[in-house]
């Protein structure tokens, strides 16, 4: 699917009002696909998820048997991203279709535009039964239930693993949070699941808090969060009956890693800049710790959600519902561990911009499908959409991947379009739009002097050597710049909102570590 003027007519026009400033039930109506029968929906999303972190995907010491099933028993989609690698931004494109710019959530702490259109309202008015678990976060300081959803179990901004004073919000009442956060969110999901009647559709949501980092339980004895005014140790929080078990286990850094010029001499200063930053290797998270033992916790923190999907499946088969149901797994965003020196997401680097992706319903999708065109998390919505036997709004910007895991000719994107607003309080990565072919990706800066970058996915797949300077690419560069401007052209995405600054600022850095980027020679004049 090439880019697409959105030229549209009248219809199509209400169309994108009802995604965008809210509608009655009227346009929250959708047309039905004949002969289609609405299937349930069980959407499991993870939060700072890595693409390759699971047993199947080739990890060298990770077991996810449940994550495996799922791809043994419905599809794999290994060419899966997101438009913006950001928790909020993200899951408003799961919910909306559409790309940030468009659905206006473009940080993690301001709310949810008012009226904005996401696919339970329209699930809802087919007549589905619909409940939310956990981390929804768009608007930290809220936990209130939202539009579209008949149950609302969630708890304030990314919540705690452990018990916290603000426990969950429970369809508006409060409730203490008594447990390990994944394993209380699945109970939640689990007890109201087993409620469902066979005779009327439902969709589950349920919206992990892991694998994000927490304030870990002995931060007052072994380190200091470099920001301004706050004691503390960033990491992860496995369940007790995880935690040890990859204790021996190895990180093996990855090539792009080390500090020499083979790896950074063609880089952008930023990223140069940003390894020495609570987002980089050289202060992970803001803490004065190495990465071996925060990436372990990582790992074993991962258990609990497998956990968690297995527990979801076994009442689906439980109920006889398993054939039927549509089972989503994804995140919300990938993760670097070490790549470029980055540590966290933001970036439009594949460990950044690349997510875990697997979806299974045997009445549906053959077992054992493997999926390798682009797809994103712009094209959840729509299909879930088409699964529930309705006619997605062509105002979205992602599309129904049923005929694609169905082995249909589809048309199809041949590129994908990234992008991240400078946030305040992270300031280390700047603005960065990005498009991405199936073999070569342009990525460009915004607002910071500095170099974009061209990458041949092809032949150098950990994106190590920056082409766009190289003679032979300089028509490529040109044509994908080109190309990405048009796309922003005809979605609406030349401007960029200003928010006032929020909370506190993670600027600091260390004086004896990697030292500021030098200037790129190539752009003194002689």
């Amino acid at each position: 699917m090439k880019s697409r003027a959105l030229l549209l007519p009248v219809a199509a026009l209400a169309v994108v009002a009802s995604l965008l400033a809210g509608e009655p039930r009227s346009v929250l109506t959708l047309r039905r696909i004949p002969n289609a029968k609405p299937r349930n929906v069980v959407l499991i999303l993870t939060d700072d998820h890595r693409h390759d972190a699971m047993g199947f995907a080739g990890h060298p010491f990770l077991q996810t048997p449940h994550m495996d099933a799922l791809a043994r028993n419905g599809a794999h989609l290994q060419n899966a991203f997101v438009t913006t690698s950001l928790c909020s931004p993200s899951r408003a494109s799961i919910l909306s279709g559409l790309y940030m710019h468009r659905h206006g959530v473009v940080d993690n702490n301001n709310p949810v535009p008012g009226g904005l259109t996401f696919f339970p309202q329209y699930l809802q008015q087919a007549g589905y039964r619909t409940a939310f678990f956990g981390k929804w976060h768009m608007g930290s300081d809220s936990d209130a239930p939202q539009p579209g959803f008949h149950h609302w179990v969630s708890f304030k901004g990314q919540g705690t693993y452990w018990p916290n004073p603000n426990g969950f919000n429970v369809n508006g009442r409060n409730v203490p949070q008594k447990g390990y956060v994944t394993d209380e969110l699945t109970d939640y999901a689990v007890e109201w699941l087993q409620t469902q009647s066979a005779n009327k559709p439902f969709l589950l949501y349920l919206s992990h808090k892991a694998v994000h980092t927490d304030f870990l339980p002995d931060e007052k004895r072994e380190g200091r969060l470099l920001v301004p005014g706050v004691d503390g140790r960033m990491g992860f929080i496995p369940a007790p009956r995880h935690q040890g078990r990859y204790a021996n286990e190895p990180f093996v850094e990855p090539e792009s890693m080390a500090f020499t010029p083979r790896n950074f001499a063609d880089k952008p200063m930023w990223v140069q800049n940003r390894r020495n930053s609570r987002h980089g290797v050289d202060v992970p998270f803001g803490n004065k710790v190495s990465i071996p033992p925060v990436y372990r916790q990582y790992m074993e923190a991962l258990l609990a959600v497998d956990d968690s999907i297995g527990r979801v499946m076994e009442v689906l088969r439980q109920k006889n519902l398993l054939d039927s149901t549509l089972v989503i797994y994804m995140g919300d965003n990938g993760y670097a561990w070490g790549e470029h020196g980055m540590i966290d997401k933001r970036s439009a680097y594949e460990e950044s911009m690349r997510i875990p992706m697997m979806m299974q319903c045997p009445d549906l999708i053959k077992a054992g499908t493997r999926l390798r065109q682009m797809v994103a998390n712009i094209d959840i919505a729509p299909t879930i959409l088409e699964v529930a036997g309705l006619e997605f709004p062509r105002a979205m910007d992602g599309r129904s991947v049923l005929g694609l895991l169905q082995g249909r000719t589809v048309p199809w994107r041949e590129e994908l379009l990234y992008e991240y607003y400078w946030e305040w309080n992270y300031p280390m990565t700047p603005t960065i739009h990005a498009i991405r072919g199936d073999r070569f990706k342009f990525i460009r800066p915004y607002g910071v002097w500095d170099v974009e970058e061209l990458y041949d996915l092809e032949n150098d797949p950990k994106e190590l050597t920056n082409l766009v300077r190289a003679p032979q690419h300089e028509a490529r560069v040109k044509d994908m710049r080109a190309r990405l401007f048009k796309l922003l052209r005809e979605t609406n995405g030349m401007e960029i909102p200003l928010f006032e600054d929020r909370d506190g600022q993670g600027n600091r850095r260390l004086q004896n570590a990697t030292p500021q980027g030098l200037f790129p020679p190539h752009l003194f004049q002689p």
